[in-house]
């Protein structure tokens, strides 16, 4: 390992500390230091992430993403991250809320290689499908969305696979926020947004789907 994978931890600590959050127990920075090495081997091959520079890759994804994984609330048992790309959040979540049965769902045949790689060399109970959630016949306490290509339509599709009284978590914008919260449907009552490192605008929008309602 070299030193700049070996300093990973301790600068994701501090970005951490930067955005106000407590920093990692050390078997997370390890799994975060190892998580970063693999993205950066792996995305000399595959487009896994338009950020390529280890720094952003830390601030951007990683810092985001343990903002989310703290901010869900306790009790939720099963989670999906609907079209997970390069595992933001769900990988992050996997290492920091280990009661989590996280499904990585992700329907591109080489980035579902990847999380099939890292839940692997991580160590992690993470399940991946290679295929679109769509097809899903189960439903999740928590459905997560970040940076999802045709992002309404991907909500739409989501939706569903919330069980009654379970939450859909979208990390978005303030710009972006309204039209899918519109997106979901009637069925969802939404907290206020939650702020997220990386901007003012950056959002994490919470909405519980009401019991006893049917897809």
């Amino acid at each position: 390992m070299s030193d700049k994978q070996i300093s990973a931890g301790p600068r994701l600590n501090a970005f951490l500390a930067a955005s106000g959050l407590n920093p990692l127990a050390e078997s997370q920075s390890q799994c975060f230091t190892a998580y970063l090495s693999l993205i950066l081997r792996w995305s000399a091959r595959v487009n896994l992430t338009a950020i390529r520079d280890e720094d952003g890759i830390i601030q951007r994804h990683f810092v985001e993403s343990i903002a989310c994984a703290r901010a869900l609330p306790a009790g939720i048992t099963t989670l999906l991250d609907f079209g997970s790309g390069a595992g933001f959040p769900g990988i992050p979540i996997a290492i920091c809320r280990p009661e989590i049965a996280v499904t990585l769902a992700e329907s591109q045949n080489k980035k579902a290689a990847f999380l099939a790689e890292a839940v692997r060399v991580l160590g992690l109970s993470a399940k991946v499908h290679s295929a679109r959630a769509e097809v899903l016949r189960t439903v999740f306490d928590c459905v997560t969305l970040r940076a999802v290509d045709h992002m309404e339509i991907a909500v739409q599709a989501a939706a569903p696979l919330v069980c009654p009284g379970g939450l859909l978590a979208l990390m978005t914008t303030g710009a972006d926020r309204l039209a899918l919260q519109s997106a979901a449907g009637e069925e969802f009552v939404w907290s206020d947004p939650l702020t997220q490192p990386g901007g003012v605008d950056h959002l994490l929008a919470l909405g519980r789907r009401m019991q006893g309602l049917q897809a």
